[in-house]
């Protein structure tokens, strides 16, 4: 029996889940969402005790990081992104749970050669591309300013 693309295409919709679009759209919506706000609120704390923007914010993404490495570590991360989808990946905590997560896979292999070695696992052609990115942007920026 030859699998044409077709034939493929056939048999992979009837074996795979059923999914609930309207449901998985509006939980990463509400999830990400919470996210933000709480990262919004640590920001607005920061300011009123007298930091300024800049130092605000880079202290409110450490802590949006620090938190987040924590509840990877307890699972408990994983346990809501398997509810909340997209809306646990697109901020910052999402970086950081894919690196955290690495690690502690990684841990049992040791320091260097398992989690110095494998925490970019997921998060390394993120910054590849992103950095790459970022550096053709300021070059085609540079040289054709409008």
């Amino acid at each position: 029996m030859k699998i044409t693309p077709e034939l493929y295409s056939d048999m992979t919709r009837q074996v795979s889940p059923k999914s609930n679009y309207r449901v998985n759209i509006t939980a990463a919506f509400i999830v990400g969402g919470a996210i933000c706000t709480a990262g919004q609120i640590i920001l607005s704390f920061l300011e009123a005790y007298g930091l300024d923007r800049t130092e605000a914010g880079t202290w409110t993404s450490i802590i949006l990081v620090g938190i987040s490495a924590v509840c990877t570590g307890f699972g408990w991360y994983q346990r809501l992104a398997k509810h909340a989808g997209a809306g646990t990946l697109v901020p910052i905590t999402g970086f950081s749970n894919a690196i955290s997560s690495c690690a502690i896979e990684a841990r049992s292999e040791g320091p260097i050669l398992g989690v110095g070695a494998k925490i970019f696992t997921i998060a390394g052609p993120v910054l590849l591309y992103g950095c790459t990115s970022a550096t053709l942007y300021g070059l085609v920026y540079y040289f054709f300013r409008c």
